[in-house]
Order: C-alpha cells, then structure tokens, then sequence
C-alpha cells in the first residue's frame, strides 16, 4: 500500500471528491464575504469552492501535513491546526461548511451549538444515521439547541463521492439559526 494510503487509514480519512465537493458548497449558498469555517479542510476539497464563492475562509486541519499543504495551496486563506473538539470560536457571525472527521462530529456540533456561539448555519457532511438522529430531535442537547436552531438533511452524497469509499452512507446536516 502507497504511504498516501497508510496516512488515509491511520487518520480514517476518506476525501470528498472535488465535483461533490463542489455540489456541497453550491447547495449551502455561501456568499461574498461571508466568515466560513472548514473544518477538517485535509487538502481542501472545500476549501477551494468557497474560496472561489468569495468567502473568507478559515481551514482547521489537525493533521500537520495536510495543514501545510493547505498554507501553500491557499494563501488567502487562514490555515488553523487544532482538534475540532478545541477549536475556539470566532467572535463575529460565521458559518461552517465542511466534511469533519465522522469521529469528531459530535463534539463539533456541542461546539457550535454552546450557548454564546455565533454561529449562523452549518452545513456538514457527516454519516447519514447522524443526520437523521440530529434531524429527528434525537441528538445530544436537543432540547436545548432547537429552541435557536433547526436541522434538516442537504443533499445526500453516495459513498463514491470519496476515495477511499467510506462503509457508511452520508449525507448533509444543515442547521440554521431561527429568528425565534
């Protein structure tokens, strides 16, 4: 196995590919000068659609290669190489779109949803039976976040649209803030 591939499994990554990645940022409607974070940028399937919409991008990126690459490929962009579990918040309205770790979904989303978040929509790609839990009301903390948020499935992405193929379906998360 090439050492690319050792790196994928010891991280668990699986990349999205750049047309549905493309498809992702598309469907969230990201625009101009919006704040957005991608968390679990890898090598920037995300990253560059959204730079391309106009947004200010900021990339978490644990792994110190793929942080690195990031940098170079991007130079407008901010590159931030921290867990998504620690990852602080900006102090400003922002969104995030990203395909996050699937190991770290939770914690991102308890990050997100704190009381105090400026967070104003997400837009994450995660395994579908996480979706449907968040969807459904049945997640962590539900009774507390659907009074500011809402959640709904986004589009749904086939386990080909990563390399390698993932053994669980996915699909997008879509939170928004309410006006409630």
């Amino acid at each position: 196995m090439p050492a690319s591939g050792q790196a994928r499994g010891a991280w668990g990554w699986h990349p999205l590919d750049s047309r549905w990645a493309q498809r992702v940022v598309d469907a969230a409607g990201v625009r101009p000068g919006e704040l957005v974070l991608d968390v679990g940028a890898g090598l920037g399937a995300l990253t560059g659609p959204l730079v391309r919409a106009g947004a200010e991008v900021v990339a978490v990126e644990l792994h110190p290669g793929r942080a690195d690459k990031l940098r170079q490929r991007f130079g407008e962009v901010k590159v931030v190489r921290v867990d998504a579990a620690d990852l602080r918040l900006p102090t400003r309205p922002f969104r995030v779109v990203s395909s996050p770790p699937y190991g770290v979904s939770t914690a991102l989303l308890k990050r997100l949803l704190a009381p105090g978040s400026r967070l104003l929509s997400a837009d994450l790609v995660l395994q579908r039976q996480v979706v449907n839990r968040w969807v459904e009301g049945r997640a962590p903390g539900a009774a507390r976040w659907s009074r500011h948020y809402d959640a709904s499935i986004g589009i749904r992405l086939p386990r080909k649209a990563f390399t390698p193929p993932p053994h669980v379906d996915s699909a997008v998360l879509r939170i928004s803030r309410t006006r409630r």
